[in-house]
């Protein structure tokens, strides 16, 4: 009797649902793991700094903002998808949940791409091969983030600089001056000796 039971049908809610979540869990593996890569672009910025090369740090930078706001985008489209497919008129919005899982994954891509630590490298690195790298990573970077994005690179860049100069540039502590005669050394006051009488203690001397 049992194998006459239907199983219950899957609808493409529950489709929808189930690939939210498994978006969700690997973007947050993603956030994690690229977390090493965003802390490296972070110190290849303050070292190309460090040796006055300014243009090369703005591309570490720049690369390191696109990659947050990345993550930031993905994480906000999630949560949207997620409002929507909990929906009751789930049938009214199945188009658009269906193309946002789509370009969730197409994002998700993108971010594992971005993970590679050895492309990391290459913005220090002074081959030819590096160098042209870095320069389509610039021109890329240069078209794809915002004006309030760029404000940030530019605001990180200034801190990194305050940051470099203080470094080299450490304040001055000024120490007391050293004296340069001999310290004089008073002599202990001598005590006056006090004078003794010769007459015995509460004897009075009557003269004669």
């Amino acid at each position: 009797m049992g194998g006459n039971q239907s199983l219950p049908k899957i609808t493409a809610q529950d489709r929808a649902i189930l690939d939210l979540k498994l978006q969700r869990d690997k973007l947050r593996q993603y956030q994690k793991k690229i977390q090493v890569v965003l802390d490296r672009e972070h110190a290849i910025a303050k070292a190309h700094l460090v040796v006055g090369e300014k243009d090369r740090a703005v591309i570490a930078l720049r690369r390191r903002k696109y990659q947050q706001s990345l993550l930031m985008k993905t994480d906000a489209q999630l949560e949207n998808l997620e409002q929507l497919v909990s929906t009751i008129e789930f049938s009214l919005v199945e188009v658009s949940v269906l193309h946002g899982l789509k370009q969730g994954n197409e994002v998700l891509k993108e971010i594992h791409k971005e993970m590679n630590v050895e492309s990391v490298e290459k913005l220090l690195e002074e081959t030819h091969e590096a160098r042209e790298y870095q320069r389509e990573i610039g021109e890329m970077l240069s078209n794809n983030l915002t004006l309030d994005e760029e404000d940030a690179v530019q605001a990180e860049l200034r801190e990194l600089q305050a940051h470099a100069l203080d470094l080299e540039n450490p304040p001055i502590v000024e120490l007391p001056t050293v004296p340069t005669s001999e310290p004089v050394v008073k002599a202990p006051a001598r005590e006056e000796p006090v004078p003794h009488s010769d007459a015995p203690e509460g004897k009075v001397l009557i003269a004669a």
